[in-house]
Parts: structure tokens; C-alpha cells; sequence
């Protein structure tokens, strides 16, 4: 067998065993599941929320599915892993099962897709988009949408982070397709971003940023202060009269007024 014609019988394989599962666990609250081929044989976890009706009393029920498995799609030594699927309102397959449930038992399809829209935002997804198809009120088929949050519709981020549901509920005018889109809570999107706010720089305020002085220091320059302080405050002392009166006979005094007559005319005669 060619390479490709194997790639595609392994996913035909891979769609019929997951369409099985889904009828046969159907009141488990099947929630999706994941094959690997090991050199041991065929390993498949299934999801479900309860897993104990999954494994049956006494592990009847998973023993009827791996024999199933392994006569009917001709698997090699299928081992079958039952998890829990955890929170229900965030896994698409289990919302789309809830949903086609609800259609069937006579809920209108307004209010069912409303009240599984606001249980999903609600669990804290990110985003969620239920589409119903099909013949809802009358005898023409339409499409009616519900969207909440955001949602990626194409290239690789839709396919590795937006959780895919398909179920459907069959009614008396015909089949109802339900699919439910969820983009679960804490999913990294590529074109996510944040801008990060500048350092804010350390105000110094002036008291803090002037340096003060040693205690040391600041008690040697009041006392100089006092010092000064003292020193300004005292009286300036005056000479006494007797000390003046002789510093002034001891200088000698310039001649004033007019020259006497013998020294003119001795300057004359010269």
C-alpha cells in the first residue's frame, strides 16, 4: 500500500472508531478521544465525564468496546484508557451533546443555544460560537449563530487552539445539526500583545538627596555659632582720654595758614 493511501485509510479508521465510540457512550457524556499506534498495539484515551459508566459493572462495557474494536475496524491489541474529561462547559464535543439533547427534548432552539452560550462564557472561556442548521421551525432549513468572546475561524491557530464539537439531534421535520466552537480559558493567541509601561524614575526629594551632616560635625558648628554669637553681643571697649591726648602731641602737625615773611624772602633770594 502507497504511503498516502495509508495516511488516509488510518483517518477513515480513525473517524469510524470515533463515531462508534460517540453512540456507544453517548449517556457518559462522551467528550472525544485520541489514538496512537505503539509497537505494543493501538493505544486510545478516551474522554468522558463519567468514566465509571464508561468501564461498566465489573468492566463489562470496555471489555464489549475493545473486542468491538478489534473484530469490527481490526485494530492490533487495542488498549483502551478512560479520563476524566474534567470541566464539561469547556469541552465542544460534550456542549454539542448537551445541545442536541435539549433540541430533541422540545427546547426551543433560541433558548438552547442562548442558555449553552452563557454556560460556556460563564466557566471562563475565552470565546464561543454555537452554529444550529437544519429545519428549526418550519419546512425550509436555515442557519442560526450565536457568538460570544473571540473566536479564531482560520489558519493554525484555529485548528491547535479552538476546541471543535459536532452532534446531532434528530426531530420529527429532520436532523439538526449542532457544532460548537470554544477557545479555551488561558489559550495564548498569536496576535495577543501588551505594552509594558516606561520604569518610572525614583523621585529624590531635596531633605532626603542633600547630605545630612554627622552629629559630630553639627554639634562642632553650634558651638562655634555660640561663639560668635558671644563675641558679637560684647561691648567694644574706648581708649581713655589721657592715652589719646598723647598719641596726638606725638604726631607731628603740618604748618597751616600763611608762610612767615623770613621764609619768603629767603625763597626769594635763592
Amino acid at each position: 500500500m502507497a504511503v498516502e493511501k495509508k495516511f488516509v485509510q488510518e483517518g477513515f479508521t480513525k473517524a469510524l472508531v470515533d463515531e462508534y465510540l460517540a453512540k456507544e457512550l453517548d449517556r457518559a457524556g462522551y467528550g472525544g478521544m485520541i489514538m496512537n499506534r505503539t509497537p505494543m498495539g493501538t493505544q486510545i484515551t478516551v474522554y468522558a465525564e463519567k468514566p465509571g459508566m464508561v468501564i461498566g459493572k465489573g468492566g463489562k462495557l470496555i471489555r464489549k468496546i475493545t473486542r468491538d474494536l478489534e473484530r469490527k475496524f481490526r485494530l492490533d491489541n487495542p488498549q483502551i484508557d478512560v479520563q476524566d474529561v474534567g470541566k464539561g462547559d469547556l469541552n465542544a464535543r460534550v456542549v454539542a451533546n448537551r445541545l442536541a439533547s435539549s433540541l430533541e427534548h422540545g427546547w426551543y432552539f433560541r433558548k438552547a443555544g442562548q442558555s449553552m452560550l452563557r454556560r460556556v462564557m460563564d466557566s471562563g472561556a475565552l470565546g464561543c460560537e454555537i452554529v444550529i442548521s437544519g429545519k428549526l421551525t418550519g419546512p425550509r432549513a436555515r442557519v442560526e449563530k450565536f457568538l460570544a468572546g473571540y473566536i479564531k475561524h482560520s489558519g493554525k491557530p484555529a485548528e491547535e487552539i479552538v476546541d471543535t464539537g459536532y452532534a446531532v439531534a434528530v426531530k420529527k421535520l429532520g436532523a439538526i445539526g449542532c457544532q460548537v466552537r470554544i477557545v479555551p480559558p488561558g489559550a495564548v493567541l498569536p496576535d495577543e500583545f501588551q505594552i509594558k509601561a516606561p520604569p518610572k524614575e525614583p523621585e529624590v526629594k531635596e531633605a532626603e538627596a542633600a547630605p545630612s551632616p554627622a552629629p559630630e560635625t553639627q554639634e562642632k558648628v553650634e558651638e562655634k555659632k555660640s561663639e560668635l554669637d558671644k563675641l558679637l553681643d560684647e561691648p567694644v571697649d574706648t581708649p581713655p582720654a589721657d592715652v589719646t591726648e598723647e598719641v596726638q602731641e606725638q604726631v607731628p602737625q603740618e604748618p597751616q595758614g600763611e608762610m612767615s615773611e623770613a621764609e619768603a624772602h629767603g625763597d626769594i633770594q635763592d
